[in-house]
């Protein structure tokens, strides 16, 4: 390998690491936003001090990946210019204006109601932060519309030309309303509900499972879990839908995903096995072994028996992505939304069995026990899709347009090393920190020794008389 590629190679595993790591914070936080926002309105709806302790307890966690979110995020800013330079001064003219859409519509909309989230209790009325936290749960997904339309232009550029090394925008709604930004959107805002109500399942399984604050926890437990019912299986129908746009606009990374190097014949030589598992052989034209499920691939795709799948021998070789990590990831983030599925409808029939009752619920150890792994399966998901759909992309930085190599800085192999391990340590230590005081305040519990607040004033509510300081009210008491 030469120093000019293996430069190259070093910046795409650098920028790879940075939004790996990245992206595993946002999701949270915007599907956190809403869950948080529907906890609040309950309590202001029902007057139970229940759903406000659920409502603070959480705050809390949501405040920890806030911040390890934008910390990371301006990092991966700066490695934009650092890193693809070429790339960020071509794209400006379009890539440059959606991220300063999304700075002023939505971070700086957020930035102007988290803080009254975050320390206006008991100073604001609670119709008033109630309102306060709507709006955060509402800038944040704007935020992830912008981010996710300026990376679908990347994935399915409209509305450009490219000229003189430079996008100029020719058509602004043919770009912005470009055609992977229709599901890739959803997909991904879905995602992010799908994490958050599977990290409320979670923390809230470890409570009951421990048997503290059962009677706390065991309300958001059985909400997320009738909301992930609904929302499991939807995020499977989008990413179908995902995948058919996929195969008319990439059919590269279709192939690659799917592991499809030669195209359908209809003289049986070459058909639309769906390929299980496998590994390409030593020449990369094919499988030196898999196992496959015949006619799978094109009902897939094209929802037909016997469709046509374009294979990799239609893509010049120098256009071809990777195979190995979206042919895999891929199938890892299949895997993990079909657990998720099946587990949503697991604690659908106990919650119908009348399994989740108080006095019943702390006896469902194996489901509580899978609830708490199952908090991990959209973290790898989302790695998975995301894997998937930049590897996919491949060779190109703006696909079919602008190749990797062009975008990328020059910058010599010592540089872009040194580059490499500073991200990699400071994104271990903020990813540690997190995870410390997740911990941390896991370890701590709910605070219900505070007075409720309500406006600019506290009372005791459910909780009079005030608890002693190791004594929970007795109904939080665990059973």
């Amino acid at each position: 390998m030469s120093n000019s590629a293996l430069s190259v190679f070093l910046s795409r595993l650098d920028f790879a690491w940075i939004t790996t790591f990245h992206i595993i914070y946002p999701p949270l936080t915007i599907g956190l936003a809403m869950l948080l926002f529907f906890a609040e309105w309950r309590w202001v709806a029902t007057k139970d001090d229940r759903w406000y302790h659920v409502v603070r307890f959480f705050s809390r966690l949501f405040i920890v990946n806030f911040a390890a979110g934008v910390a990371t995020g301006i990092t991966m800013e700066m490695a934009f210019g650092i890193l693809y330079g070429p790339f960020s001064q071509a794209a400006g003219p379009f890539f440059g204006q959606v991220l300063g859409y999304e700075t002023i519509t939505a971070f700086m909309y957020e930035a102007g109601f988290i803080g009254l989230m975050i320390f206006g209790w008991g100073k604001i009325s609670k119709g008033m932060h109630l309102f306060a936290t709507f709006n955060v749960a509402l800038s944040s997904s704007l935020s992830a519309m912008w981010i996710l339309d300026a990376n679908s232009w990347m994935q399915t550029p409209t509305g450009v030309a490219l000229k003189n090394g430079v996008f100029e925008v020719t058509d602004w709604v043919a770009a912005i309303f470009n055609p992977d930004v229709w599901l890739g959107f959803p997909h991904m805002l879905i995602a992010c509900v799908e994490l958050a109500l599977c990290f409320v399942i979670a923390v809230s399984a470890w409570f009951v499972l421990t048997r503290k604050h059962v009677d706390l926890f065991q309300r958001p437990l059985q909400y997320a879990v009738l909301a992930l019912v609904i929302i499991a299986p939807l995020q499977v129908y989008l990413g179908d839908g995902l995948g058919l746009i996929v195969a008319q606009d990439q059919p590269a990374a279709l192939a690659a995903m799917e592991g499809h190097y030669h195209t359908y014949n209809p003289d049986g030589s070459v058909d639309t096995s769906w390929k299980v598992v496998g590994w390409p052989n030593a020449k990369g034209d094919d499988f030196a072994w898999s196992i496959s499920v015949p006619h799978v691939l094109s009902l897939l795709e094209t929802h037909t028996w016997n469709g046509k799948v374009p294979g990799l021998d239609t893509i010049p070789p120098e256009n071809r992505p990777p195979v190995v990590v979206p042919f895999y990831a891929f199938r890892i983030m299949a895997a993990a939304g079909g657990a998720l599925m099946l587990f949503a409808f697991w604690g659908a029939f106990l919650i119908l069995r009348g399994r989740f009752a108080l006095g019943r619920i702390v006896q469902n150890r194996l489901f509580l026990w899978a609830a708490i792994l199952c908090g991990f399966l959209p973290y790898i998901s989302i790695w998975c899709g995301w894997w998937v759909r930049e590897v996919g992309r491949q060779p190109w930085v703006v696909y079919g347009m602008m190749r990797t190599e062009q975008g990328v800085s020059h910058m010599d192999v010592t540089s872009a090393l040194l580059w490499l391990l500073g991200y990699m340590y400071f994104e271990i230590i903020v990813w540690g920190s997190t995870w410390f005081f997740f911990a941390k305040v896991m370890r701590s519990g709910p605070d219900l020794d505070s007075p409720v607040v309500h406006g600019g004033h506290q009372h005791l509510g459910e909780l009079e008389p005030r608890p002693g300081r190791h004594e929970a009210p007795s109904y939080v008491r665990p059973i």
